[in-house]
């Protein structure tokens, strides 16, 4: 059985003293390779050493998070752009809109967002999308800048239905991780009635831990819960969960 975290911060400091034991540990719960999606210029560094260290585990993808796009955002945006005729990425991310703690910079966040995205087009890459508060607005922007070559992960996916039908009919698959496995939410309802097919699993570590791991450090190595619960809700043998969905990522990703 073969598991792909499509979504960790595994070169964030929360795994500095122990990353070996962290990937470690990952392999021995069935995950072989680990996505990193990038935040800002002061994570790049960190995040291409890891990639350097670990070629055959750790991938990278490149992209300035929301949360960091403010009023002077063109430079990181140069950035981005040089990163990525010199190296080599698997994904434009993490990019999106979030409006949670302030609605402040939307128009800078949206500028950026559809800035990314055309970098996506342009260097044929997939997008894995974060979006918190403007879920409407950033399927909007994505419609528009959808010209049959955009494709990639809508990042914690927690919608309804309707959404989630709406981003698969866009071209894009729903990232799924820890939340599934809380008792109270309502994402599981969702997912029976959404094809495993448009599914791919992540973790977004150190943030959102399973159960029985809720409140702490989350890691690669508790994809295995989130899985579980997947193949719980549709249904499945866990083996059959994990072979749709590590099929689905490796599709998507360009077969890395």
């Amino acid at each position: 059985m073969q598991l792909i975290d499509t979504h960790a911060h595994i070169y964030e400091v929360e795994f500095q003293d122990n990353l070996s034991d962290i990937l470690e540990n990952a392999q021995k719960n069935y995950v072989q390779k680990i996505y990193m999606p990038n935040i800002n210029e002061t994570t790049l560094s960190k995040m291409m050493a890891v990639a350097a260290r670990y070629p055959t585990q750790c991938f990278p993808m490149m992209g300035i998070h929301p949360c960091y796009i403010k009023r002077n955002f063109t430079n990181q945006l140069y950035l981005v752009e040089e990163w990525l005729n010199k190296a080599s990425f698997l994904a434009i991310g993490e990019i999106g809109i979030d409006q949670y703690h302030s609605s402040a910079f939307l128009a800078e966040q949206e500028e950026a967002f559809m800035i990314q995205l055309n970098l996506a087009k342009k260097h044929q890459l997939p997008v894995s999308i974060h979006c918190r508060n403007a879920f409407k607005r950033m399927l909007q922007l994505l419609e528009k800048a959808q010209d049959g070559s955009l494709k990639g992960v809508i990042h914690c996916f927690t919608g309804n239905t309707i959404e989630a039908e709406y981003c698969i009919k866009l071209g894009f698959r729903l990232g799924i991780g820890g939340l599934i496995t809380l008792p109270s939410h309502k994402l599981a309802e969702t997912l029976t009635t959404i094809a495993a097919n448009h599914l791919v699993l992540e973790t977004d570590s150190p943030y959102l831990a399973p159960l029985p791991h809720r409140g702490k450090r989350n890691e690669p190595g508790y994809l295995r819960y989130t899985a579980a619960k997947l193949a719980a809700i549709k249904q499945m043998p866990l083996t059959e969960i994990a072979a749709i969905t590590t099929e689905n990522a490796t599709r998507l990703f360009n077969n890395q």
